[in-house]
This record gives structure tokens, sequence and C-alpha cells, in this order.
């Protein structure tokens, strides 16, 4: 019989170690080695050694070739049939791509891959594998949402070898795996879901596509915290991580991309999740402005950019009086420590003083605000309830704020101002470097160089 082998994996990052030690060498994590269990080298390699038939490079990709010979055609791509999800993608599907999906569970994950599956089975072969549920669980959900899945292929399986060997022969276009994390191979001696199952099964997986040509999705579990379970190196392993967010008291889903080698990254996608299933929503915008007829204090509209495109979203704030020692300060979709300091910008720069109010600050509609674009209409919305008053409801703004108090510029600021005006905004407090050159009809936009000229403005 042959010896048994194990190697220690960092769940982190994913090295190997001949033996355990406290601190892995790569990535400089402590207490995140785990052992595992290889296969037997007598046994050819497994999945190692797997070759699969149907790459059209063929032994093209054993040969050393210079930079210049390097074929610089455009990667050919197809429609998923969604232009929220063709969008995040980058443009469509790239043949031989690998793409994970993560989000909490009723997220909507299978119900967008499998209205995905059913559309594309009618163009081109596909194959959808269920390790969670079982095909009659699948085949009622396309039923409950009306879906034409005569064309779609599906099978119930976790093993590895077993699904490529079964793809192998089918020889489909897209092959959707759910989920990564019950997926197993014969030669690695641990349980489904652990760190060295997951790191193989998708380098096996991601192999396949790469080798096949075929479009590879991945639905990956998430952790408490909201990062995708399993090893780092799996994200390192595919092409495409995106992320299917939403609260369970909103029928909203936003479908960003944390990484992406074919198009921008942090591009946002917007569906609903109807009794249909999920539905794309063409306007984004629309559903994060606020609907009330009178203007309140505390509220201002601010233009983000999200991948490749202005999103116009609403920035509330409420100032009152602590009955604490010390005075809280809460941001939900913001960053907390962006507010203490903006904060104290305001003190230094623009006279309000607020160490002995509770200052609260929430982005309408649950969206995550990563750019500092948003400094500018922070700062208006706590003066505008500090002061309880409301501010204009055809007002846009946005900019960032530095630490002595002057109004930066930001990129793209030119299309955020055109995206408000096709919304009705008529007045517009932008960084004077943002300002068109050429006035917008029907749009008064007033350019600050810092923050005591912005107070004035409004």
């Amino acid at each position: 019989m042959a010896k048994q082998k194990t190697a220690f994996v960092c769940n982190d990052c994913g090295a190997d170690h001949s033996k355990w030690q406290g601190q892995c060498s790569a990535c400089g994590a402590w207490n995140t080695l785990t052992e595992v269990r290889l296969g037997s080298s007598s046994g050819g390699g497994g999945a190692r050694n797997a070759r699969f038939e149907g790459y059209a490079g063929g032994a093209a990709q054993n040969q050393v070739v210079s930079l210049a010979e390097v074929n610089l055609e455009e990667v050919p791509r197809f429609s998923t049939g969604s232009g929220e999800l063709d969008r995040v993608l980058g443009g469509g599907l790239v043949p031989g791509s690998a793409i994970l999906i993560g989000g909490h569970p009723g997220a909507g994950k299978s119900t967008l891959l499998l209205q995905t599956m059913c559309h594309l089975a009618g163009q081109m072969p596909a194959l959808y594998v269920t390790g969670e549920e079982s095909l009659q669980q699948v085949a009622m959900r396309a039923h409950r949402l009306g879906l034409k899945a005569d064309q779609l292929k599906m099978l119930s399986e976790t093993s590895v070898e077993t699904i490529c060997d079964v793809a192998n022969q089918l020889k489909p276009k897209v092959v959707v795996i759910d989920s990564i994390q019950v997926m197993h191979i014969a030669d690695v001696q641990s349980a489904p879901g652990s760190v060295s199952q997951v790191r193989e099964a998708a380098a096996y997986l991601t192999r396949f596509a790469k080798q096949t040509g075929t479009v590879l999705f991945l639905v990956g579990h998430v952790t408490k915290d909201g990062s995708l379970a399993g090893p780092k190196v799996l994200e390192h392993m595919i092409d495409c991580s995106l992320q299917l967010e939403g609260s369970s008291d909103s029928r909203f889903r936003t479908l960003r991309s944390h990484k992406n080698r074919f198009g921008a990254v942090n591009e946002l996608g917007v569906f609903a999740m109807l009794e249909s299933g999920l539905r794309e929503v063409k306007n984004p915008s629309s559903i994060f402005l606020s609907q009330a007829e009178q203007a309140s204090p505390g509220s201002v509209v601010m233009v983000v950019w999200e991948g490749t495109r202005p999103l116009l979203v609403e920035i509330q704030a409420l100032v009152d009086q602590s009955h604490m020692n010390n005075p809280r300060r809460v941001a939900v979709g913001l960053e907390g420590n962006r507010l203490s300091m903006l904060l104290a910008v305001m003190h230094r720069h623009g006279g309000l003083h607020t160490g002995d109010q509770d200052v609260f600050v929430n982005v309408v509609g649950g969206v995550k605000v990563l750019e500092t674009s948003a400094d500018l209409a922070l700062l208006l919305a706590v003066v505008s309830s500090f002061r309880d008053r409301a501010l204009p409801q055809d007002l846009m703004t946005f900019g960032e704020v530095g630490l002595s108090g002057e109004i930066r510029p930001v990129p793209n600021g030119q299309e955020r101002i055109r995206e408000a005006a096709k919304h009705g905004f008529r007045r517009a407090i932008v960084p004077k470097s943002n300002v068109p050159k050429e006035p917008l009809p029907g749009m008064e936009v007033i350019g600050v160089t810092s923050l005591s000229q912005a107070l004035d403005a409004i």
C-alpha cells in the first residue's frame, strides 16, 4: 500500500508547508495552518495530471513565444440575456472563463443562474450541476418561475471527476456548479468543504474550463461576516468574483464585481426579486432616490460612480443632542472612521461643533459607498440636520473634502452632472475643476474650492 502523504495548508492564502508552524511564512497569518491528506503518488497524479478534449489551442499552449507574437484580437463574448449581468461581467461571457458567485443564503444565486442557463440553453449546449438540491427541487423552481427548461441538461453529482467526464462527453458551452463547497475529489482524503477539497476541486474545474473553452460558473457560500468561505486562493484561481447582496426586508438585490480580468472592478448591477424571479432594473437611480413630496432636513442627493456608470443615491443625516459622555458616530453604508474625520474638518474649517451631538448617517437603499466623492454630500446633510433647514429637492452635490477644508475634484465629474440633469436636478454644488466648460441647459452648476464656499452656496 502506498504511503499516505500529508501537508499543511494555510486557510487564508492556501500556501503549502511541509510541517506545522504557528505563522504562515507566505502571508504572515497566525494559527491558520490545517493538516490535509494528499493523494498517493502512485495513483497517476489524479486531478493534477488530468487532460481534457476539445481545447482549440492544442499544443500551442506548451510553446514558448515572444510577447509580440501573441494574437491581439479582441476576446469573443456572448450575452447572458440579462443586461445587468452582462454589465457586471464586463460585456458578456468569455469562453474559458471561471466565474465565482457568492452571497448569503436566499440572496438569489441559484435563481439568477437558473434563469441565465435556461436562456442560454436555447442557443447552445448548457449543463447545470446541482450538488445541494435534488433535480426535482430545481425543476419545481423552474416551473414556479415560468422558465423554458426543455433544453437545459441537468446533473445531480458531487464528484468532480464524474462531472468533468460527463461534460467532456456533452461538450457544453456553459457549466454551472452549485456549489463548490459540496464538491469532492477522490484523491484528496478530507471532507467536502474543507480547505484542501475546495482548493483542489476549484483547480480541477478551472483547468477543465481553460482547456475546453467552457464558461464555468461556481456558486460559493459565504461566512457570517460576508466573505467567501474556503481558502483565499479560491478567489485567485478564478477570473471573476461576483457578490450578490441584499437584505431580507428588501426586494432589491445588487450584484457587484470584486475581481474581473475582463472588465471593470466594482461594477454594479441591480435586480428586483419578484415572484417570477430576478428582473433587471434598467434605471437603478430611480429606486435609490426618495419619493417624499416635501423636503426634509438632513437629506441630500449625491452622485457616486459604480464601475462604468454614475448612480444617484440619497444620503441622510441626523444630528441630535447626546445624553452620553461619548457621543455616538454611526455610519450605515459609509466608513465610520471617515465620518469622524469629516466632522473634525467641519469643526475646524466650517465652524460647526458636533462634539456634544450624536451623528447618524445613512445611505438610502442599502448601497455601500466606497469612494470619497460622498464627502461633501455628507457634510451638507449634517449641516442641514443640525440647523434644521431642508436643502432644495433639486440640489445635487459631490466632491472630496481634504483635511485643510479644500474641495478636491473626483473622476468622471461631468458625466455625473449630466446624469443628474437627466433626472430633473437643476442645481449642483461640485468641485470647481469638475464644472463643465459649456453650461448645461436648465442646470445651474456652482463650482467651489473650499468647504466655506460650499456652506455659503447653500
